[in-house]
């Protein structure tokens, strides 16, 4: 098949979430003899790279600002993706289906995956909100399917819209290894450090792991792994409340080997977000073998399982924290059953399965209705001929 993936910031990841499922989507579709070509935003993958591991790469232009990056650059993927009559294309962020329509007028038949509950964002104003609660609402009728990434936002689309949706989660490699080498580029040693990821917007909770770390008794250290563009203000008050504690460590974005490194090294892992679907980073940190503590929310809670530690507040946090640094044996135990649920629910060639049948099954349908409309055609100028002939 000939697919296109449209609303993410490109590949290589260097970004977020959508990112690394666009690169390890389209490097494995590719690996199974589809043709994928992912568009990419220019301040985050240079113009003069053409491909990426196979994967064919489209480099646009956008207006970097909070709210037109995203919509401006897929706008303007949907024009190009126009002319190119894909088999099949997969749009990422509701807030792109708005151009849904476009490609579909072409005969491409569209899924889109919606991400999490975005409205509930701290970092968006009124009118962010009422415009993804109207992306929500358009997501439910514009495209061909709607996927959504966990049980608890494929539940809330089928009681709040009656809109059914194909459930695809986000996917994990399972592995750990030691790599000292790398983890001291940050001042640290394996095993000798608890790992916070996220993009450091309030809703992620930064500031919530970073008062509870500041009470906990321990030398390891706090590393938080993520940036954002548009949270400036927020940033700089994360790192004034770490300001007089040399045991936390901002490393900024990690992608790649490094990134790897860091997760599979970590003591253990914190995560602390409150909106969206299926965190990445949280079942990344599982697949690389951590012992999980998670900030209990129905998303969270969905993803670990048994197979996590769960808190409820700051104050929780820090107890249960406190009594991971001093357990070892608690640690190696979490760290087993994390990669075991990885391995029964999140691998990624489980979920490339599931979208490649996803895909193959709207192109079928499509190639179905063009037979169909050609043998509805064939008949309608069948009978004007004979009604000719008659008169």
């Amino acid at each position: 098949m000939r697919i296109a993936i449209l609303g993410t910031r490109g590949v290589p990841a260097s970004y977020g979430g959508f990112e690394t499922f666009a690169e390890q989507l389209s490097t494995r579709l590719v690996a199974r003899g589809h043709d994928v070509t992912v568009y990419c935003r220019s301040h985050y993958v240079s113009p003069r790279q053409l491909e990426y591991r196979g994967v064919r790469l489209k480099v646009l232009p956008t207006i970097r600002h909070k709210y037109f990056d995203t919509i401006v650059h897929t706008f303007l993927s949907t024009l190009h993706a126009m002319a190119k009559r894909y088999d099949v294309a997969l749009f990422c962020n509701a807030a792109n289906v708005v151009f849904v329509p476009l490609l579909r007028a072409c005969g491409t038949p569209v899924a889109i995956n919606v991400d999490g509950l975005e409205h509930k964002r701290k970092k968006w104003n009124w009118l962010g909100r009422s415009y993804y609660r109207l992306a929500e609402r358009l997501a439910t009728w514009l495209p061909n399917e709607l996927v959504t990434d966990a049980r608890v936002i494929q539940d809330y689309y089928l009681a709040k819209y009656r809109c059914p949706s194909v459930m695809i989660a986000y996917g994990a490699e399972v592995e750990r290894r030691a790599d000292p080498l790398t983890v001291r580029r940050w001042g640290v040693e394996p095993n000798r450090y608890v790992l916070y990821v996220s993009r450091l917007e309030p809703e992620n909770n930064a500031h919530l792991v970073i008062e509870a770390f500041k009470r906990v008794r321990t030398s390891r250290k706090l590393l938080i792994v993520g940036d954002a563009p548009y949270a400036h203000d927020y940033i700089s008050d994360l790192r004034a409340r770490a300001r007089r504690d040399r045991r936390i460590i901002f490393t900024g974005f990690v992608f790649g080997e490094a990134y790897r490194a860091l997760q599979q090294n970590a003591y253990c892992y914190v995560h602390a977000t409150e909106v969206g679907g299926t965190h990445p980073a949280l079942v990344e940190a599982m697949g690389y073998g951590n012992c999980v503590l998670t900030l209990a929310t129905p998303e969270n809670l969905e993803v670990v399982g048994e197979a996590g530690i769960v808190y409820f507040d700051e104050d929780d946090l820090v107890v249960k924290l406190q009594r991971v640094l001093q357990d070892g044996a608690l640690v190696n135990a979490y760290r087993q059953r994390a990669q075991a649920r990885v391995r029964e629910r999140y691998s990624w060639e489980r979920v490339v399965d599931q979208y490649e049948e996803l895909f193959a099954r709207l192109t079928a349908r499509m190639s179905g209705e063009r037979r169909r409309n050609a043998v509805e055609s064939e008949e309608s100028d069948s009978v004007e001929v004979g009604e000719r002939g008659t008169l």
